[in-house]
């Protein structure tokens, strides 16, 4: 993921992609893939009926009933995202900061994209308040804000945002007349589901079921990214079936739709067999010590950062070490991810690819690049009861963080 064009503070061309999970592909789901591989037909746009079905199994063991009428399906959900948008209209609002390859998408049919600040606690969640301003302000401009994402389970920040909270965002979103989808693509990597400091996972549908689309991508716990597939879930109302059947039509115009095999596959691991789901687990497991370790070195040195409790990220924010990174050449968000990207010697995209403040110097790192060389994966397969520890990249991210924590500690007073 290297880039090999220096970029400067203008126009952004650089969105990280989804990162994998970092360990060997299951062998029943490579054979599943396989084995399909001699299907040359085209499944319907949206969706074969196998995948469907899979998807509404998969929705109904989270306590949510699905219909397959209310299900589509797409390679990634990159092209899920741009045709809710197009279907609904009208302006965008997402947190800040959010997912990358959100706001693209709006901008791409050129509506509006309207950043909203996040709670304390978590991020993923616009503050119901600071939402509610936001919209009373967009639309004293002559706006007409529609739609708002969000994630419970998020990237960029790895937190996972408390019932509460979501709730009450959720509440004033719809009271506003807001269509809410949650992009739950990190929904089965909760880090620990039982630790008493994290949170609950509970999704915006299963708190106001008509007013939320649901947008699962695949690749965030079930396929590789290489292997592109996601489905969303409607809401089982009037509007929902209109707004799928819009869905639908702009799939078409698009010529969206799953590779044949990849279809086969996302079908076997939406039913969540055995090995998906000890593959799935031992994932969760390795990079949730990676993401503890890589928490600790940031903060040891004086950063500031939240838990990270999902996913494969975590997102800092470096202003306490400000007069160090500037004696390095390091004045902003830009500069921060050209500094830890050669100094890591791996991806660290500043917080201006998430929405934040190019002033701000935030950053988000991933445990992927930290978990080790192909043999230390291979090791950490579902088989091997105790993963490998973090490989020496960690070491490297401790050190750099340790040096800027020394410059700050022998700062001149002020």
């Amino acid at each position: 993921m290297r880039r090999t064009v220096p970029e400067d503070h203008g126009p952004v061309r650089f969105g990280p992609p989804l990162p994998d999970d970092g360990l060997p592909v299951p062998a029943e789901l490579s054979a599943v893939l396989a084995a399909a591989a001699g299907r040359t037909g085209q499944d319907p746009v949206g969706g074969a009926p196998a995948l469907l079905d899979a998807a509404r199994g998969y929705w109904e063991r989270r306590g949510l009933p699905t219909d397959p009428g209310d299900i589509a399906a797409a390679p990634g959900a990159p092209p899920l995202l741009l045709a809710l948008t197009a279907a609904l209209g009208g302006d965008v609002l997402v947190p800040r900061p959010c997912a990358a390859w959100w706001a693209p998408y709006a901008r791409l049919l050129g509506r509006p994209v309207f950043h909203v600040a996040t709670p304390a606690e978590c991020g993923g969640v616009p503050d119901p308040y600071a939402l509610l301003e936001t919209v009373r302000r967009v639309r004293a401009e002559g706006g007409e804000p529609r739609l708002l994402v969000l994630s419970v389970a998020d990237d960029p920040t790895g937190t996972v945002a408390p019932p509460e909270v979501l709730h009450e965002a959720v509440e004033a979103a719809v009271a506003e007349g807001l269509h809410v989808v949650a992009d739950e693509t990190w929904r089965d990597t909760v880090h620990d589901p039982h630790d008493p400091r994290g949170t609950v996972l509970i999704g915006p549908a299963e708190m106001l079921p008509e007013h939320v689309t649901v947008v699962s991508d695949l690749a965030g716990a079930l396929l590789p990214p290489g292997w592109p597939a996601a489905v969303a879930r409607f809401p089982a109302t009037t509007t929902g079936h209109r707004l799928h059947a819009r869905v639908l039509d702009v799939l078409t115009a698009l010529g969206a739709r799953l590779a044949a095999p990849v279809t086969t596959a996302a079908a076997y691991a939406l039913a969540e067999p055995e090995p998906v789901v000890a593959h799935r687990t031992a994932a969760v497991r390795l990079h949730a010590r990676v993401a503890a370790a890589a928490h600790a070195a940031v903060t040891g040195a004086g950063a500031l950062a939240l838990p990270p409790r999902a996913g494969r990220h975590l997102y800092a924010d470096l202003g306490p070490l400000r007069v160090a990174l500037a004696a390095r050449g390091v004045g902003d968000a830009q500069e921060l991810e050209d500094f830890l990207t050669a100094r890591l010697g791996m991806p660290a995209p500043g917080g201006h690819r998430f929405g934040d403040d190019l002033a701000a110097l935030r950053v988000r790192l991933s445990t992927g690049p930290l978990l080790g060389s192909a043999d230390e994966r291979r090791a950490a397969c579902p088989a091997t009861p105790d993963p490998p520890g973090p490989h020496r990249a960690l070491d490297d991210l401790t050190s750099v963080f340790d040096e800027l924590h020394d410059d700050r500690r022998w700062e001149p007073s002020r």
